[in-house]
C-alpha cells in the first residue's frame, strides 16, 4: 500500500514519454462517454482523497477518476468544459472538417464553408480551453473570432487562387495536397493568437513550485500561446498530409478501384486515425504546466521569496491546450 500524489500527473512530465501518457489518456474519446453522475463522483473521489495508504486497486480507480476529471473540468476555473470543446473532443469534432478540406477542386463556397467552420471549432476550442487567469470580454472574444475567420478564408481563396492561375502545372498535383495544410497552419496560428492576445498585453496568473501565487507575466503569457499554436500545426500536419499520400496509393489498387464506394470511408478513417494519433503527441510537446527560470522573465519575479525564505528560481504556469 502506499499514497498518491495528486497534485501532479501520473506520468513524469519532464520527459516526452511521461507526457505522451499523461496526455493520450486525457485526449481519449471515451471520457466522453462518462454520465454527469460519473464525473461528479469522479471529481468528489479526488477532492475527498486524504493521503492515506492505498491498495493497487485503490490507486488505480482513484488515477482514473483524475484522469476522468482533468480530461473534463478547466484547471483554472474548475467548471466543466462545454462537451463538444473538451480536448477528447478535438477528434470527433475536426474529423468531417479535415475530410471536406481534402476533396478535390474544391468550390469557392466550400473552400469559404470549410475554412468558416474550421476556424470556428478553433475559436471554441481555444476559448474553452485557453488559460483563464485572464479572461476575454464578449465583445473581445466576438472581434477576435470574426478577424481569424475572415482572415482564415482570405489565406485559403488567395492559397488556392494562386494554385489555379499561377502555380507551375508541374507542381499542382502536390501543392493541391499541401495548400490545405498551410492554409490551416497560416491561420490556426492567427486564431491562437487573436483569441489569446490579452495573456500577451495582460499576462498570465504565474505560481512557485508550491502554488503560491506571484502575480502576472505577460512573458509567460507569450510563451504559453507560442507552445499552444505550435502544437496546433503539429496536431493538423498528418491529419491533412498522411491521408492523401495513402488514399492516392489505394486508389491505384485494383481492389479499390473494384469498390468505389469504400473511397469516402477509409479516408475518413485515414483521416481519423492520423488525427488521433497526432493529437497527444503534439499536447505533449510541452507539459501543460510550463515553467520559466525567473531570469528569462519580468524584474518584479527575480527577488521574489517563498513563505520559507527560499528564493523563487521559476515561475510556473497553466499554458493551456
Amino acid at each position: 500500500m502506499q499514497t498518491v500524489d495528486l497534485s501532479k500527473p501520473r506520468y513524469d512530465q519532464s520527459t516526452y514519454i511521461g507526457r505522451l501518457k499523461h496526455f493520450s489518456a486525457l485526449t481519449d474519446p471515451r471520457n466522453l462517454l462518462a454520465s454527469n453522475q460519473q464525473l461528479n463522483s469522479a471529481k468528489e473521489l479526488v477532492e475527498k482523497y486524504d493521503g492515506k495508504p492505498l491498495t493497487v486497486e485503490e490507486q488505480e480507480r482513484l488515477w482514473k477518476a483524475k484522469t476522468l476529471v482533468d480530461s473534463t473540468f478547466h484547471p483554472d476555473t474548475g467548471e466543466k468544459v462545454f462537451l463538444p470543446f473538451r480536448m477528447a473532443s478535438f477528434v470527433p469534432t475536426n474529423v468531417p472538417i479535415i475530410a471536406a478540406m481534402l476533396v478535390p477542386n474544391p468550390s469557392t463556397a466550400m473552400i469559404v464553408g470549410c475554412q468558416w467552420l474550421n476556424q470556428s471549432v478553433n475559436v471554441a476550442f481555444n476559448y474553452a480551453n485557453a488559460n483563464k487567469t485572464t479572461p476575454m470580454s464578449t465583445k473581445e472574444t466576438m472581434v477576435a473570432y470574426s478577424a481569424a475567420v475572415v482572415s482564415s478564408c482570405s489565406i485559403a481563396l488567395g492559397m488556392n487562387h494562386w494554385l489555379t492561375h499561377k502555380a507551375p502545372v508541374s507542381w499542382k498535383p502536390v501543392l493541391g495536397k499541401t495548400i490545405p495544410f498551410f492554409a490551416v497552419a497560416i491561420a490556426g496560428t492567427l486564431n491562437v493568437y487573436l483569441m489569446r492576445r490579452k495573456e500577451l498585453t495582460d499576462g498570465i496568473q504565474v505560481q512557485d513550485d508550491q502554488g503560491y501565487l506571484l502575480g502576472k507575466s505577460k512573458v509567460a503569457g507569450g510563451h504559453a500561446i507560442s507552445q499552444v499554436a505550435i502544437s496546433r500545426i503539429v496536431t493538423a500536419a498528418p491529419a491533412l498530409f498522411l491521408p492523401g499520400l495513402i488514399m492516392s496509393q489505394l486508389e491505384r489498387t485494383n481492389w479499390l478501384k473494384q469498390r468505389p464506394r469504400l473511397n469516402i470511408p477509409l479516408n475518413l478513417l485515414t483521416v481519423s486515425a492520423s488525427l488521433m494519433a497526432a493529437l497527444p503527441c503534439a499536447i505533449a510537446l510541452y507539459p501543460q504546466m510550463a515553467s520559466l527560470p525567473v531570469d528569462k522573465v519580468e524584474p518584479e519575479f527575480q527577488n521574489i521569496k517563498k513563505p520559507n525564505g527560499e528564493k523563487v528560481e521559476r515561475i510556473y504556469f497553466n499554458r493551456g491546450l
